[in-house]
């Protein structure tokens, strides 16, 4: 259930989601309030679990993590069970950065960042096809990226209170 934001938590969570490192002072003179009551909200944004933490993007390619894919994977059985097991697998993962459970033809959508095409089809054949009650695996090796925009998109009507 969506938490009851107010115009002033709407900035901040905008302002945040472009620059996390942004310093409480500067946050605070972005969205027209005073140090103290803007790290109070942002305290109670985190308190609250809206805040889940922190973190830097990082370019891949620079540290040596040339290829990015996706594999489209589809389980034997659809236990909740089963699931559970397959996601405490995936955790294990270092390669698969992202995991989302689908409906339609795939039961799990992967991110993977490898160094390199065989580092990837090594994962693939030696981890994730070889892992129990996996039927089949699909992958899709990305060209380029069009678009990284993390977060969510905040509109004008969310800053305007509505």
């Amino acid at each position: 259930m969506p938490i009851e934001l107010d115009e002033t938590d709407w900035r901040i969570i905008k302002e945040l989601q472009a620059d996390g490192r942004m310093t409480n002072i500067a946050l605070a003179n972005r969205i027209g309030l005073s140090p103290p009551p803007c790290l109070r909200r942002v305290r109670a944004l985190e308190e609250a679990g809206l805040i889940l933490g922190y973190t830097a993007l990082i370019d891949e390619a620079m540290l040596g993590y040339a290829l990015t894919a996706f594999a489209m994977v589809r389980l034997h059985n659809q236990a909740e069970s089963d699931l559970r097991t397959f996601e405490n697998r995936i955790l294990g993962w270092p390669l698969v950065r992202e995991a989302y459970m689908l409906s339609g033809d795939s039961d799990f959508m992967l991110k993977c960042i490898a160094r390199d095409l065989p580092g990837f089809q090594d994962f693939v054949l030696n981890e994730l096809t070889a892992a129990p009650n996996v039927a089949s695996v699909k992958t899709h090796l990305t060209i380029r990226r069009a678009k990284r925009e993390p977060g969510v998109p905040i509109g004008a009507a969310a800053l305007e209170g509505s």
